[in-house]
């Protein structure tokens, strides 16, 4: 763990080294005098998020996420701050630019989704703006979202005729929570919640997490 204390702390979970000195310059530029946290592993992360939540406040209002962490994903990370500080803003910076990764963090509550390959000038205005309210994107990731919300959905909610359960297991999905976490929240066996899965794909005409995941933020379900 690497800390500085100053009146404003971030939060920063990255674990190469280079990338994360990288970003420790960027934030140090964006906000001059924030501290900064920073963890390499995501038990480690939960772990101070854990003896921050003892305490009932988080003393820090910023966080940086990287999604692929030796020990897990980062959208875990974001789920916990969305559930115990809504006022914390989990920002994702990333390597990858993909669908069902974008969605992902998009539906876990992430406030912003930035890609690591971006010229430091371009990342600081990002984070600048996530910092003010405004919920911002790297350029391609915004594309991405424009080219799928362009698109007509595969079936509107009441044309697929989801069960009040299939919806339930559709939001819990997009949330990023794997089919066991989803069956343990609904009180339910895991092969139920498979059996539901299944059923939503085929009535959503749809054959991956990622458009599951797409379907149910165009639907506002989460």
């Amino acid at each position: 763990m690497m800390e500085t204390t100053t009146a404003r702390l971030c939060l920063l979970v990255e674990d190469q080294p280079r990338s994360r000195d990288w970003l420790l310059g960027v934030l140090t530029a964006a906000f001059p005098g924030i501290g900064v946290v920073a963890f390499a592993r995501r038990a480690e992360a939960l772990a101070w998020l854990a003896e921050r939540q003892g305490s009932g406040v988080p003393g820090f209002d910023l966080a940086l996420i990287d999604l692929g962490l030796p020990d897990g994903s980062g959208i875990d990370l974001v789920r916990k701050l969305v559930e115990a500080w809504p006022d914390v803003m989990p920002v994702i910076a990333t390597i990858y630019d993909d669908d069902a990764h974008i969605f992902e963090a998009i539906a876990a509550g992430a406030r912003g989704y930035v890609l690591k390959d971006e010229e430091a000038d371009l990342l600081i205005g990002i984070l600048r703006r996530i910092d003010r309210g405004e919920p911002s994107l790297s350029p391609s990731v915004a594309h991405r979202l424009l080219a799928h919300f362009r698109a007509p959905p595969s079936k509107s909610g009441d044309e697929a005729g989801l069960t009040p359960r299939e919806t339930e297991t559709l939001t819990l999905l997009a949330r990023g929570l794997t089919v066991a976490e989803t069956a343990e929240r609904m009180g339910l066996r895991p092969q139920t919640v498979a059996g539901y899965v299944k059923v939503i794909y085929q009535k959503l005409s749809i054959s991956t997490r990622a458009e599951a995941t797409r379907e149910a933020v165009r639907r506002r379900l989460c």
